[in-house]
């Protein structure tokens, strides 16, 4: 069984590593987010080696958002986006017409 970390922002840690972590984000824009620690990991892994934050905390966030890279692979469980409310009424608005008149100017030679 996977043990379940819920945070308000996307993260990769060295500690979490190998311990089927689960992670469930909610952003502050409404978005939430459920992946696997392990498998976003494993995707990321040459991206993270690279970084100073990785070498230096052994830690990785992204406020946000998910990282492209991992967006839409098998590293993602679920995702779900705010609601929006939509309507389909149409209003008509009535726009008068009305003449403008432009003087030309007098040039004098």
């Amino acid at each position: 069984m996977s043990n379940l970390l819920q945070s308000k922002r996307f993260v990769l840690r060295q500690s979490l590593i190998g311990k089927d972590t689960t992670v469930e984000v909610s952003f502050k824009n409404g978005k939430s987010v459920t992946y696997s620690h392990d498998k976003a990991f494993e995707i990321m892994k040459p991206a993270l080696e690279a970084m100073n934050c990785w070498e230096k905390y052994k830690s990785y966030t992204a406020t946000n958002n998910v990282p492209k890279a991992i967006r839409e692979t098998e590293a993602i469980i679920d995702s779900s986006e705010p609601e929006v409310e939509t309507t389909d009424d149409v209003v008509e608005t009535e726009v008068e017409e009305t003449e403008v008149e432009t003087a030309t100017p007098e040039v004098a030679f």
